[in-house]
This record gives structure tokens, C-alpha cells and sequence, in this order.
């Protein structure tokens, strides 16, 4: 791009400046991805003015392309935008850490106190409340995503793939990508527009520019080194671990499984977690399904990405199977190894790929296999919502199997009527009212302490 001004993190912001800035918007990332990104745009768009709005979309729309939670690679790369490899080091880690710590403190008390009546009552508040929670998951994301007949199709085909015949999560979202690519080329081809709208930004100029080139090139010696060093990171650790405990160990399974989801996680926590849910419970009898749900409840109750929850899981599961190790040793090992190897991918796509993406910023092709996974999504949300209020709304559940089919029926003699009804006031709190996610979740928890006093029964 001829004449375009060039990205200079050396006279730009300052890594201290920024890492401040970073570890204020740590401590706000609470309400799922759409808060999140919703408080990067706040503090880097609008008040500090350090991208324009339009560099910020195209870094969020490439994001989402990428499998692993968007928001806090959306961190990462504006981070290296602004101060290089260190910069997007530092936002990503400062994005996750607040709720690492929170996170591993409140499965500890879940092990701990889960028995007792008040922390029953509170997860049969939450319950319900995370079912409101992900149904607005699902409106919010097809507002954006369901722009034409093709991705509502797509969107329908993908909950009907999952939901009634269990088609495997990797597959509908490759499917996804592969059809909106098709259509993409074919409207390029017969001389269609893929048009985003090109959202008004009227305030100063910002530090970097919309049409600034980034002064890292992307080179093949550069991505050999960040394979090479993120391939170690993931590596040590692992072997490590198989060395010391075995590769049957839940140490190792717990490794090995989230290392795979977190290559599949297209379209953020919502879109996985339904997979990571079905394997966890029926695969690897980590949780139950009930445990799912208040893990999801814990994780939108603390900063950080959704994603989080999966630190929950891996808590409970090397917890209840230490494999000779103190119980509350393994729980933590588990945890944070989990959550090690998580976030390490998504670490190594942005500073691996950005400046590939910088130079791929307006590929049509890209752009339309993202429109197809995004849709995708929509359908992946609402099995997760479906899988979420059949566990929580029904005590008892019947997998019904015929040929492809496989679909999973309620008992409707075992409906929970207090799940009902924190449930419907949840949906009340959440659409009509429009209150926060953690209002939402307070409001609920306080209603399910509430009916525990009066001698309601909470199963």
C-alpha cells in the first residue's frame, strides 16, 4: 500500500503505558466476549485513542476466524499493534490472569462447600440464570452473523447436525467454512458485493492508523521461530507431565484433550462448549451435567473468557482421580495445566499469523468462510443452550437412538419447578430489563438462598 503510514511501536504508546491500560481492562472483562470486546472498544477506541475503529473490526473480524476465544486474542493483537511480540505477550496473559486466580479459588470452594445448603442454594440460582445467559448468547451473535438466507440456512443446518444427529463439532464448523467460501466465490464470480459497512470514526487520529502497515513482515524464519517456541511451550510441560504420571493419567488426558479443543474452539467459548460438555461428562466422567452448568455460572461471574470454565472442569476431574497424588495438589496441577495449554495456541496464531493477516486484511475468500463459521455458530449456541436447559430444567434425561438419529429426550415427570421459575425471571431480568450478566446472576443466586429459607426443595 503505497503511501501508507507505517506502524512504530518504538514512538508509539509506551509498554509501560500500555501494560497499565492492559491490566485495568483485566479487571472489567466480566459478561462473556460480547463485554469484553465491548470494554477493549471503550478504553482503546473511544477513550485513549490509540486504534481507529476500523483497524479494531478488522482485527476482530480476522479473530474470529482463528479458532480460541476471540476477545482475548483480539487483546493480543492489539497488544503486538502497539508494542510488538512483548505488547501482545503481556495483554493476553493480563486478559486471562484475574480469572485464573478467581477461578481456581472458586472450584476450591465448590469442592470444599458444594455439599453444604447455602452453596446448594446458590448453583440452583445460577442454574437456571445461565440458561437466560446463553439463550441472549444466541440472539446477539445472529443479529450479527445472519445477514442473508444463506447463513440462516447454515445456522438451522448446523443446530439440526448437532442437536438430532450429533454430528461432531469439528466437522460442522469446517462444513461451515467450506460453504461460506462457495458462496462467497460465487457471488465474486457473478459479479456480487461482499460489503461491510464502514463504520463512521469522526474523533482524533489515532496512534495507529486504519491504513498503517505494521513494520513486522511476515517471513518464514520469523514463524519457524514462533512454532518453534510455542511448540516447546507446549511440549515441556506435557512431557513433563506424562513423564512423571503416565500416559493414562488424568494429567495427561486432561492435557491431550484440551490441547484439541483449544485448536477447534472456532467462534468462542459458546461455540465449544457443548463438545467439551459431552466429552467431559459421558466420555470422561470429569463432572456431571449439572456441574457443566454451575461451572459455566462460575466462569460468567469472573473476569476473563468463558473459556474459563474448562480450568473448573479439570479441577473437579484430577480432584476425584489424583492417581496417588494429595487430592487438592492434583486438582490445582490439573487446573492450571489445562489452562496452560489452552491459552498457548492462541498465543502462537496471533503472533504467528498477525502479520500474515495484516497483508490478508481484505481477502474476500477469508472474509466469506468466516461469514459461514460465524453462522455456524448461531446453530452451535442454541444446541448449547437446548443441552443446558435439559439438564437443568429435567432431573432425568433418554438418549434416543434410530439409524443417524440421536436425541436426547426429558423425562417430564422429573421437571424441576424451581428451575422453572428462576429460569422465566432470569429471561425477564436478562431481555425486558435488560440487566447485567452478573446483576442477572446475583438477583438469581439470592432467589435460590431465598427458597433454601423457606424449605423449598432445590433438586
Amino acid at each position: 500500500m503505497r503511501g501508507a503510514p507505517t506502524v512504530r511501536t518504538a514512538t508509539g504508546v509506551s509498554l509501560r503505558a500500555a501494560t497499565r491500560a492492559w491490566f485495568l481492562i483485566s479487571l472489567q472483562t466480566f459478561g462473556g466476549p460480547a463485554g469484553q470486546i465491548a470494554v477493549m472498544q471503550r478504553a482503546l477506541v473511544d477513550d485513549r485513542r490509540w486504534i481507529g475503529q476500523r483497524r479494531f473490526l478488522h482485527a476482530l473480524n480476522y479473530c474470529m476466524l482463528l479458532p480460541g476465544p476471540e476477545a482475548q486474542q483480539l487483546a493480543v493483537y492489539v497488544g503486538w499493534l502497539l508494542n510488538g511480540t512483548a505488547g501482545g505477550l503481556i495483554a493476553g496473559i493480563l486478559f486471562v490472569l484475574p480469572g485464573v486466580v478467581a477461578m481456581l479459588g472458586l472450584s476450591a470452594i465448590y469442592v470444599a462447600f458444594g455439599a453444604t445448603t447455602i452453596v446448594a442454594a446458590l448453583f440452583a440460582g445460577i442454574g437456571p440464570a445461565v440458561l437466560a445467559i446463553v439463550a441472549q448468547a444466541v440472539t446477539r451473535v445472529s443479529k450479527r452473523a445472519l445477514i442473508g438466507p444463506v447463513q440462516v440456512a447454515i445456522a438451522v443446518a448446523a443446530f439440526i447436525a448437532l442437536a438430532v444427529f450429533a454430528v461432531p463439532f469439528p466437522i460442522v464448523i469446517v462444513a461451515a467454512g467450506v460453504v461460506g467460501w462457495l458462496t462467497g466465490r460465487h457471488q465474486v464470480t457473478t459479479g456480487g458485493e461482499l460489503s461491510d459497512s464502514e463504520p463512521s470514526d469522526d474523533g482524533p487520529a489515532p496512534v495507529i492508523a486504519d491504513d498503517a502497515i505494521h513494520t513486522a513482515s511476515p517471513s518464514w524464519r520469523r514463524a519457524g521461530i514462533v512454532l518453534l517456541v510455542g511448540g516447546l511451550a507446549w511440549v515441556v510441560p506435557m512431557g513433563i507431565v506424562v513423564a512423571t504420571t503416565g500416559a493414562g493419567s488424568v494429567f495427561t488426558q486432561q492435557g491431550t484433550f484440551f490441547t484439541w479443543t483449544a485448536l477447534i474452539t472456532f467462534g468462542g467459548a459458546y461455540a465449544v462448549l457443548a463438545y467439551i460438555a459431552q466429552q467431559a461428562v459421558d466420555v470422561y466422567g470429569w463432572v456431571s451435567p449439572g456441574e457443566m452448568v454451575r461451572g459455566l455460572g462460575l466462569a460468567e461471574t469472573t473476569p476473563g473468557p468463558l473459556i474459563m470454565v474448562v480450568q473448573f472442569v479439570a479441577f473437579l476431574g484430577a480432584y476425584r482421580d489424583p492417581g496417588g497424588i494429595d487430592p487438592w495438589v492434583a486438582a490445582t496441577i490439573g487446573a492450571l495445566l489445562t489452562t496452560w495449554v489452552t491459552f498457548v495456541p492462541s498465543f502462537v496464531f496471533i503472533v504467528l499469523g498477525a502479520p500474515f493477516i495484516e497483508k490478508l486484511r481484505n481477502n474476500r475468500h477469508l472474509t466469506s468462510a468466516l461469514n459461514g463459521v460465524t453462522a455456524a455458530v448461531v446453530g452451535v449456541i442454541a444446541n448449547l443452550a437446548l443441552y443446558f436447559a435439559l439438564h437443568t430444567l429435567f432431573r432425568d434425561t433418554t438418549v434416543v437412538t434410530a439409524g443417524p438419529l440421536h436425541l436426547a429426550v426429558p423425562h417430564l415427570d422429573t421437571l424441576r419447578p424451581l428451575a422453572v421459575v428462576i429460569a422465566v425471571v432470569a429471561v425477564v431480568l436478562v431481555y425486558p430489563l435488560q440487566q447485567s450478566v452478573l446483576r442477572t446472576l446475583g438477583i438469581c443466586a439470592a432467589l435460590g438462598v431465598l427458597a433454601a429459607a423457606v424449605g423449598l426443595p432445590l433438586a
